[in-house]
């Protein structure tokens, strides 16, 4: 921030009592100001998502950010996800409107504890759910989604065992669809998609009798066996498009978003109480605060980020799609060149 910037910057400025159009405008000059891009996940307040250059699933914002010619990210999610940006641009800052906004199932496993587990079990590989910490995602020997941790254990010699984290449910799914019996599960899950249970489901099913049903695989799977789709967000997303009556598993920030792009379909949460409290945590306030301080900065010591970065690596090989630039091609982006292949396959 320049001088003259700090000196033009209200002091007292009460970004609460703001309208909704005046930190909109004022996020949208600080965003030129500092050629920043706003990533807002699924499960964000609506008026985020408003704002946000790009909307979708952590990863894939965090990809849509290493392919830009932003100098600034601000991710508008959770902490993993920031963490995950700046292991993909480690030459672009990465901000958050609110540093508490945590993930509980990310926090379900530490690089101690996941340390310890190696050790007794020395022969395992490690998959780790990106939605994990960078530190967790270092000691791991490749990281997945949700759409395609199938795939990722598969890769995996059958009679190798796994450690996966940090979620039970979306382990027990991926050991159901794989059929592999050495799968090490961390106790851990998402408490918003394992709060789903049958009765709200039925209940659902009695108004809307003629909806599909789609769930996340962070749920427990009495309530996927009984869904017409397991996918993740986006693929969520694309089922919108598809049909026109839904019944949808997962955080109500998505769903507020689809049927704001479908008025006219009946896409309904499964569960009204699905509510991430910890992504709700951002607002449009704390977004223009945010970029007006150029605040608050995600940093990673070089070498978590650098083992992080492996194992995105590794699972983004096995998919075929996107990679994180080579230190060669971000010499160049970095020098104004940018190189081919550079950004989303």
């Amino acid at each position: 921030m320049t001088p003259s910037t700090l000196e033009a910057l209200p002091t007292t400025l009460d970004y609460a009592a703001l309208s909704r159009e005046e930190l909109a405008e004022r996020i949208e000059r600080r965003k030129r100001e500092l050629n920043a891009v706003i990533l807002g996940h699924n499960y964000q307040r609506v008026e985020i998502q408003e704002v946000s250059d790009y909307l979708g699933d952590s990863l894939g914002l965090s990809q849509e950010a290493a392919a830009t010619d932003a100098d600034v990210i601000v991710f508008c999610g959770v902490h993993f996800m920031a963490e995950t940006a700046k292991v993909l641009s480690p030459r672009k800052r990465v901000l958050m409107p609110d540093l508490r906004a945590g993930c509980p199932m990310a926090d379900f496993v530490t690089g101690e504890a996941l340390q310890k587990l190696k050790d007794r079990h020395p022969d395992a590989a490690v998959v780790a759910y990106v939605n994990s910490t960078a530190e967790v995602k270092a000691l791991s020997d490749v990281c997945c989604t949700s759409s395609n941790a199938v795939r990722v254990v598969e890769s995996i010699p059958a009679d190798r065992p796994i450690i996966f984290v940090p979620d039970r449910n979306l382990a027990d799914y991926v050991a159901e669809k794989t059929g592999r019996t050495n799968i090490i599960a961390w106790d851990g899950y998402c408490y918003v998609h394992d709060d789903l249970v049958l009765d709200e489901l039925d209940r659902m099913k009695t108004q809307h009798p003629s909806a599909r049903v789609v769930v996340h695989p962070e749920a427990r799977r009495e309530l996927l066996d009984r869904a017409d789709f397991v996918t993740s967000t986006a693929g969520m997303v694309d089922l919108a498009d598809e049909h026109d009556e839904l019944i949808i598993g997962t955080e109500r920030g998505l769903v507020d978003r689809l049927k704001k792009r479908y008025p006219l379909k009946t896409l309904v949460p499964l569960s009204g109480a699905a509510i991430c409290g910890n992504m709700k945590m951002n607002t449009l306030a704390k977004l223009a605060w945010c970029l007006d301080h150029e605040q608050h900065e995600v940093t990673l010591d070089e070498s978590v980020r650098a083992g992080a970065e492996r194992s995105l690596r590794r699972m983004l090989e096995l998919s075929g799609g996107w990679r994180p630039p080579t230190e060669e091609e971000a010499a160049l982006e970095d020098a104004g060149v940018r190189p081919r292949g550079c950004g989303c396959a």
